[in-house]
């Protein structure tokens, strides 16, 4: 799959009318590149995540296409603290999944994440942050949401050390109101990760996103790698990034692969 990523990655760079940050600024680019890999990084950035995903549905045939528009900023609490705001909003079309032939496309439900942060490195170069996870029922049919509010805790806790990034992200929510003929919501997500920046600003990612659901007692289980440079369009910076991925873990009806693609707008402070 790697030579296909490469070459995909190739045409999208090609398309852009970009010039390499990493020829302006080694050290700059690499910097900028690493904080992105930091979930709550003092840096406002805004991914657009496409995910397509195959198989699944009745018959094994579906596809289910998302886009994640998911917006991170960072708000100063004071001379030593940052709360970091991660919105996740799923825009999503899929074919085949909810029943043979059937179709949907609109919003999903929303996940925002506030983490409590030191600016600070810890001891032994340790970078965390706590705070409340909260869905929002913000999808437009039914079958593309739960139709619930939602809260529980999150975490994040990792270590930067030379060109390496190292972690893990979790969460779990419990619905708390919402439609009563809907079912509760009781989910965990853990997503540990594992990324190399190169001096190019080119990074390399390993993650699994991870979900279980308490309630129907069922896991979903993805390994995504993905690669992405950092680059310009103009005077933006911007990452573009492009992987795969594969369930080694669903229910049934679930997809068993998928590929990613990823816009990130940089907006680093001056």
């Amino acid at each position: 799959m790697a030579p296909v990523a490469r070459k995909l990655l190739g045409m999208m760079l090609v398309a852009t009318p970009a010039t390499s940050m990493a020829q302006e600024s080694g050290d700059h680019a690499q910097e900028l590149a690493k904080q992105l890999a930091n979930p709550v990084a003092s840096l406002i950035s805004v991914p657009f995540q496409q995910n397509i995903d195959f198989g699944g549905g009745p018959d094994d045939g579906g596809v289910k296409s998302t886009l994640n528009i998911q917006p991170v900023v960072p708000v100063s609490i004071g001379p030593d603290w940052n709360v970091i705001v991660r919105t996740i909003l799923p825009v999503t079309y899929q074919s085949d999944i909810s029943a043979p032939g059937a179709h949907e496309f609109g919003l999903g439900d929303t996940v925002q994440s506030l983490f409590f942060s030191p600016r600070k490195t810890g001891p032994g170069g340790i970078i965390w942050g706590v705070g409340p996870a909260i869905l929002y029922p913000t999808a437009t049919d039914r079958v593309l949401g739960g139709d619930k509010w939602g809260l529980g805790p999150t975490v994040v806790l990792l270590k930067q050390s030379g060109k390496t990034t190292y972690g893990v992200l979790a969460n779990h929510i419990w619905s708390v109101a919402g439609n009563d003929t809907r079912g509760d919501i009781s989910s965990t997500f853990v997503q540990p990760f594992y990324s190399y920046t190169t001096s190019t600003a080119m990074t390399y990612v390993i993650n699994t996103e991870t979900t279980y659901d308490w309630k129907g007692d069922n896991w979903v289980v993805p390994i995504n790698v993905t690669m992405a440079h950092l680059t310009r369009m103009g005077k933006q910076p911007i990452q573009i990034g492009v992987g795969a991925r594969y369930y080694v873990e669903k229910p049934r009806g679930g997809p068993d692969w998928g590929v990613r693609l990823v816009l990130t707008l940089l907006f680093p402070r001056k």
